[in-house]
């Protein structure tokens, strides 16, 4: 026997009937609002070719990371859903083995966000009305790959469909960005644009930094024997990004330290990490000092810093030697904001023209220092619950912990920051559901009135990453 799937109308709304009134007025206002997604990782080339998505498998099994770790938490090998094998494994080729794998497994979803996303895709986006599970997996792969072979499920469709006002992917320094300028060539309307992430060509301990940096040298045409040369070339990699919309720029570093060297210190120690000999300590130096780097590059030409921190990447040394980078096997790490950030902030924070978003896998440094620090720096904005807080409970817990100290207005709205194309409208309603809960409390406790609320529900949603992305 299987069961109906349904996405009940007050999913995600405060219990207490009064205030749910309120968040269902909230979110009918800004249910329809366009999606502006800054910050994301989904392929481009989907946009610049826009051919249909091969099967619901490549599409909506492959990209998802969230997917990967939970399966393989439970002995499910990654090559039977897929995933190459560097080692020369041999890897499930069939899409309908791994549907199939997917949907025996579904149950171990239940309760978490991707349950939530999935569902939704399946019931919003392909109409699915039953439950994905062992009985139903068939049935639902041929519905699904059924409507991907149509024109109306194509990447440009879809992207229209989902009212998604703008799109930004994160490529590296060393990208061509070819499929962007394929996409700007096309006529499209629809807007994606790119973002900055230097981290091959700044973090010393990156798999083939050295070489990496030789590839900056080729394309830019910049000298990078000396550290001023190589400051050069990343400058130039930046202007070129801005000629394919880029606003922001995007560090994964491990840590959120800064350093503010001097000249001689600074030329010392790149060429220490140039020739590859230098310790765990003095790699961690010359990101922090490639923080500080940044955010004076951002004052020159205006583009926002992002700083995703505090991640293990790759723990699993087995899986990254077999499948490489982002293959669920990452963890969050504590983070320390306040000495970390002082050497930047003392030398860029009280700048009201920069804009540094900062984001944490931390949660118990919301309360105790990014509220505070975004509460007083006008530099600092505070992104969204991100990565594994990206969730109900995490987005509560987040503005719980953060209005107090910073308020609204020194956070960014929400961003997706997904591989998995279909799931962003999923994760743009979760949040905006969660905010006009949030607001619904504060306005049935008497903190806030409903036309303020009103307000807020329609800067959360869409003004606020607005502005400080600058789109």
């Amino acid at each position: 026997m299987t069961n109906p799937l349904n996405l009940h109308p007050d999913r995600l709304f405060p219990a207490a009937p009064a205030t749910r009134d309120i968040a269902r007025r909230l979110y009918n206002e800004i249910k329809n609002l366009p999606i502006v997604s800054p910050h994301g990782h989904t392929d481009p080339q989907w946009f610049a070719a826009n051919q249909n998505f091969s099967n619901p498998a490549e599409l909506l099994i492959k990209p998802d990371h969230y997917v990967f770790r939970m399966l393989y938490s439970q002995g499910i090998r990654l090559e039977s859903i897929g995933l190459k094998n560097k080692e020369g494994a041999p890897s499930e080729t069939d899409a309908r083995k791994i549907w199939q794998i997917f949907a025996d497994h579904y149950f171990l979803f239940r309760g978490t966000p991707s349950q939530m996303w999935m569902d939704y895709v399946l019931h919003e986006v392909f109409g699915v009305t039953h439950q994905l599970c062992n009985q139903t997996a068939n049935t639902i792969y041929d519905s699904i790959n059924e409507q991907l072979a149509t024109d109306a499920f194509k990447p440009r469709a879809l992207f229209e469909r989902f009212n998604i006002e703008l799109l930004a992917t994160t490529e590296s320094p060393l990208d061509n960005l070819a499929h962007h300028q394929t996409i700007l060539d096309s006529g499209w309307t629809g807007r994606v644009i790119t973002a900055f992430r230097p981290d091959p060509v700044v973090d010393p301990e990156f798999e083939g930094f050295s070489q990496n940096i030789d590839k900056l040298a080729e394309l830019t045409g910049e000298d990078v024997s000396t550290f001023n040369g190589y400051l050069k070339a990343l400058a130039n990699r930046r202007e070129y990004f801005k000629r394919y919309g880029a606003t922001s720029t995007d560090h994964g570093h491990p840590s959120a330290f800064t350093a503010d060297l001097s000249q001689s210190e600074k030329e010392n120690l790149y060429l220490r990490a140039r020739s590859g000999e230098i310790s765990a300590q003095e790699a961690e130096l010359f990101r922090g000092q490639m923080l500080t780097e940044m955010a004076a590059m951002s004052l020159d030409d205006s583009l926002v810093m992002q700083i995703h921190p505090g991640c293990y990447r790759n723990h699993n040394q087995q899986v990254f030697a077999q499948f490489g980078r982002d293959k669920g096997a990452d963890l969050p790490l504590a983070t320390e904001y306040v000495h970390n950030l002082k050497p930047l902030l003392d030398k860029f924070g009280n700048n009201p023209d920069l804009t540094i978003i900062l984001f944490t896998l931390d949660e118990t440094s919301y309360s105790r220092e990014l509220a505070p620090l975004a509460g007083h720096y006008p530099a600092l904005k505070l992104g969204p619950a991100w990565w594994f807080h990206d969730s109900p409970e995490g987005m509560r817990r987040y503005r719980q912990q953060i209005t107090e100290t910073a308020g609204f207005y020194n956070t960014v709205g929400f961003n997706d920051d997904t591989r998995a194309f279909l799931s962003i409208p999923a994760r743009h309603d979760v949040a905006r559901r969660m905010d006009c809960g949030f607001l619904a409390e504060l306005v049935a406790d008497h903190r806030l009135s409903e036309n303020d609320a009103h307000e807020l529900a329609v800067d959360l949603t869409y003004n606020l990453v607005k502005k400080a992305y600058k789109l």
